[in-house]
This record gives C-alpha cells, structure tokens and sequence, in this order.
C-alpha cells in the first residue's frame, strides 16, 4: 500500500503569504509533484489547517481543487480550520456526532480520521464522545488500522509547541492502548517539523508541511519558532510486516547529485563523487 500525507496546507486568500510564501502556490505545487511521482499513490490525507484562518472560500476553493485529484482524497480538520464551515461545503465529512471524524477502507486495512478541533483554541482536544466513537470503531474493526489526525498525541518537548498539543493526550492514550497490537501508526501534523516517535508501542509520524516551517527551538518559553526549510510531504508504504514513511522535500531548488552505484564492486575512491 502508498499513500500520501500532506499537512497544514493553510489555504489562504489569493494574494496573502504566510511567512513570506504563498500557501495556495505551495499547496499546487506539492500535489504537482506529488502526483507527477506518485499518481500510483492509492489515497491523499490532508491532516488539517487546510484554512489558515477558517474561511468558507478556503474550503470552497479546496473542494475545487481536489475535484481533478485522480484519487481519493481524505480531509482532517486542525486548529487553524472551523468545523462548522468546513461542514458546510463537507457536509458528508460530519458524522451523527458533530465530528469530522470517518473510516476510510483500504487496500491493506483502515484508516480512521479523527477530529481534535475545539473552539477558541490551538490546542487539541478529545472528548469522551470523540473516545467513544473510536473506542467504537477500533473494537469493531479487524485491523490493521491507521490513525490519521491533526494534532500530536505526545510532547515534543519545546514548550511553545506542547501548550498546543492534543490537551486530552491522557484520555486519548487510554482509548489506543487496549487496541496497540491493531494500530500499525498514527499520521499527525501540526508542528510543521519532522517527528517520529511512539505511544503505548505505536508508532507515529508528521512531515514538515507544505508552505512554513518549524523549528525546534528547546530554550523558548513563550513564541514558536520558524525556520526557512523547504516545504514537504510524506509518502508512505506499508505492507503487511512493515512501513516506511518518507519526508519528501518538493520545495528544495538545489541539484540533486548522483553519487555512483551502491554496488561495492563499484566503489572506488579515483571514481566515487565525494
């Protein structure tokens, strides 16, 4: 199985930058490259902020744009988005609850999108009755199953960062655990940085973004920080035994060098590119 992950898109209005870059020109971009590479990719999940501020035209343009995407497309909504008017141009991403949260059936198992929106707030949540539809869902379901959501279910350890994270890690760590031999990972974004790690032997994941970066900064007590990366998305493959997550880098403009042949036959050190 291959699939696609892109996070914090933040769409904005036309014209507007977001840290000196245009989100929608980046937004285009990544799914140029992405599909021009992987168009054999089985899905598309796009792990919140799709708006940067929420707006309805955001989610209108969206809707637009991924109407030509030649595979399915799986929406998440984050901190920056609002789930009422993102509902009303999504209407069939609202469940009997009132969460944007859905199953998706895959090739090799299912994925499960949750919602962690809550209003007035960048920080995450998951209630009881977000827990119990999961709790629902993972008892129901054979697996594997893989989690995809906006927010990060474990500290990152830069202060900033984790006065944001999903709040209700606790209760969201006690609904997973009993199934951890079902999950085969969490996908989150968020951070708009690289992380791997894992929860209750989980694994998870979440790329850089496609438009602004983070940065890890440890000593910060109050702002976050930002740094002028290159844009990104993952793409993942799983089999039955194993996954593979890739941060790929389609925003850098450097060369890309060969370096010679990994056959040890080969390596010579007149020949190599060093």
């Amino acid at each position: 199985m291959k699939i696609l992950q892109f996070t914090d898109i933040h769409l904005t209005r036309q014209g507007d930058t977001i840290g000196g870059r245009d989100p929608n020109a980046n937004f285009a971009k990544a799914l140029a490259h992405a599909l021009d590479l992987h168009g054999d990719a089985e899905a598309l999940f796009i792990t919140g902020d799709l708006s940067d501020w929420g707006d309805e035209d955001d989610y209108a343009r969206l809707k637009s744009i991924i109407a030509d995407i030649p595979m399915p497309v799986h929406l998440m909504i984050g901190n920056h988005d609002d789930r009422q008017l993102f509902t009303s141009v999504f209407p069939e991403l609202g469940n009997e609850d009132g969460f944007v949260q859905y199953a998706v059936q895959m090739s090799l198992g299912t994925a499960l999108c949750l919602d962690t929106w809550g209003p007035d707030t960048h920080a995450g949540h998951f209630c009881e009755d977000r827990a119990r539809w999961l709790t629902t869902q993972l008892e129901q379901i054979d697996g594997p199953v893989w989690l995809f959501m906006h927010h990060n279910p474990v500290p990152i350890h830069v202060a900033p960062m984790d006065k944001i994270m999903l709040l209700d890690a606790e209760r969201f760590g006690a609904t997973i655990a009993p199934f951890a031999q079902k999950i085969r990972h969490i996908f989150h974004g968020h951070c708009h940085m690289p992380l791997s790690g894992s929860l209750h032997g989980i694994p998870f994941s979440a790329p850089r973004g496609t438009n602004h970066a983070g940065w890890p900064d440890f000593s910060a007590t109050r702002l976050l920080a930002s740094a002028e990366l290159p844009e990104s998305y993952a793409v993942i493959f799983a089999t039955p035994n194993s996954v593979m997550t890739h941060m790929v880098e389609f925003g850098y403009a450097g060369e890309i060098k060969g370096e010679g042949t990994p056959d040890y036959a080969d390596w010579d050190r007149m020949t190599m590119v060093r």
